[in-house]
Order: C-alpha cells, then structure tokens, then sequence
C-alpha cells in the first residue's frame, strides 16, 4: 500500500475508509460509482475535506475502469476499498485473477483496452501487488487540483 503520510506533529493524519464487495455482475460498476461519489461527499460534509468536483469525478473514473477491468477479466467477486489519507483517496480494487495487469503502449488505432493507460494518466500514484489470492490494484487521486489553489489565490 506504501506509507501513511504522518502529520506535523508527528501523528498518522484522520482515516476515513469504507469497503464493498461487490459480486462481478452488470450493476456492479455503477454501484461503484455511486459508492465512491457518496464516500467523497461524506468526506467533505463529515471531516470538512477540500474535495473538489474534478476530484470526485476522476474518482469516479478510476474506479470505473479498474472495476471495468476486474469484471471483464478475473472470475467471481470484486472487492473495493476507498479511503482518505492525507490529501489523496486511495481506491484499491481486489479480484481474483493472479496475472497482473499491462499498460499497453498508446496505440490510436486500437479500439478499446485503454482503461489502465487512462488509470495511469490521471492518479497521482499507481500500482499493482500480487495477493495470495488474486491481485490489489491501488490507484491515488488527489482531492484538490491547481485550478483549485489557483482560484482561492485569485479570490483571496
């Protein structure tokens, strides 16, 4: 998973999380996204995050291809898990399929299969572990963007 950003004072920063097993069917990627909008509000209602509309939409978006991915190529359930830390949402998304997946290299002319080159575009942080069963997919997004620090500068 990597490192758990640590605030100033040396304390690991506030956690949000929430997790969903989802079981492969037609549905379950909408549900996702559902999900990973809903967990995003929270965050900014519940703890007072700066989630911004950009954030919550690239969410969406990653989450969407990596449960896309996870449907179309590994049997059985998926499970996903979102959580907050520090300024980022991690989206982690396990199958049961072993073989890890590949970007492949920008092709124009390929129809389709560019799910992980778009995941890779715009997460701030990716990558792939084998698990005793399946695989873990973890894909970071920030939840603000420049166009945000750039606008409260202009305002303020």
């Amino acid at each position: 998973m990597g490192t758990v950003p640590v605030d100033q004072d040396g304390t690991a920063p506030e956690v949000m999380q929430t997790a969903v097993a989802l079981d492969g069917d037609g549905s379950c990627i909408a549900q996702a996204r559902h999900l990973a909008a809903a967990f995003l509000t929270r965050a900014r209602s519940a703890l007072g995050l700066p989630v911004s509309q950009r954030s919550v939409e690239l969410t969406q978006l990653v989450v969407s291809e990596l449960v896309t991915n996870a449907r179309k190529y590994a049997p059985g359930p998926i499970a996903m898990d979102l959580r907050i830390v520090g300024d980022l949402v991690e989206v982690v998304v396990w199958d049961s399929e072993p073989m890890l997946p590949l970007a492949r290299g920008a092709d124009p002319g390929r129809v389709g299969r560019h799910g992980l080159e778009i995941v890779m575009a715009v997460a701030d942080g990716f990558e792939v572990s084998r698990e005793p069963v399946g695989k873990r997919v973890t894909a970071r997004v920030a939840l603000t963007d420049a166009t945000d620090a750039t606008d409260g500068a202009r305002s303020g």
